[in-house]
């Protein structure tokens, strides 16, 4: 039988490209998503919609899966001069509650010796920051970061690698104003060649080379 994968945020994007790759090596894919969209289902993988505080836990899908791609996010644009308090909650809401909610909602379809895959940004890297700006998006994604490394510590006792990764500059709608070219799908090599226990807690670029915290 195939491998399982669940991928969040499935519909567009990213999290498209990801299914399709998924699709492509092999994997069955069950894509994840507020709202279908016609391009998710010309992939012909199994699609289930609706909000994870709505029932995703009792998602009966028959199955334990051995990937686990937490992917949706969003991004606010703002600067030192126009931050907006109740902006920067929400993305912390999507950015960093999110893949940790998915989580939660998902550890039970899971099997020992699983994979997660957290899709995070470089912009949340400390280090990194020599552009300063986009405090909601940078602050969210350096909390999911933080949030990785946790579950990868958490998870060893079950044999769970979890991996954290900075896609590279894909096009997608967040981006399409920076006329972003690339396409989400290296982050699948990541997770099938480099990410192990050994690996677990790695903050990897799509190209993998492992970025600084």
């Amino acid at each position: 039988m195939a491998p399982v994968s669940v991928v969040t945020g499935a519909n567009r994007g990213i999290g498209l490209a990801l299914c399709r790759k998924l699709k492509s090596n092999g994997y069955q894919v069950i894509g994840a998503c507020r709202k279908k969209s016609p391009e998710l289902e010309s992939l012909g993988v199994k699609i289930v919609e609706g909000r994870l505080g709505q029932g995703v836990r009792a998602w009966d899908w028959g199955w334990k899966g051995p990937r686990g791609v937490c992917n949706a996010g969003i991004l606010r644009e703002d600067s030192l001069e126009d931050i907006d308090m109740a902006v920067l909650r929400e993305q912390f809401e999507v950015n960093s509650l999110g893949p940790l909610r998915t989580y939660l909602a998902l550890q039970d379809k899971l099997a020992d010796n699983a994979k997660v895959c957290i899709v995070t940004s470089r912009m949340g890297s400390i280090e990194d920051n020599g552009s300063g700006g986009d405090y909601g998006y940078r602050m969210s994604k350096a909390a999911v970061n933080m949030a990785g490394k946790t579950l990868s510590v958490d998870l060893k006792k079950k044999g769970i690698a979890v991996g954290i990764l900075h896609p590279g500059f894909v096009a997608t709608d967040m981006t399409a104003k920076y006329h972003g070219g690339m396409e989400g799908q290296g982050g699948v090599k990541i997770i099938e060649e480099k990410l192990h226990m050994d690996t677990t807690g790695t903050f990897w670029h799509r190209n993998g080379s492992v970025l600084p915290w």
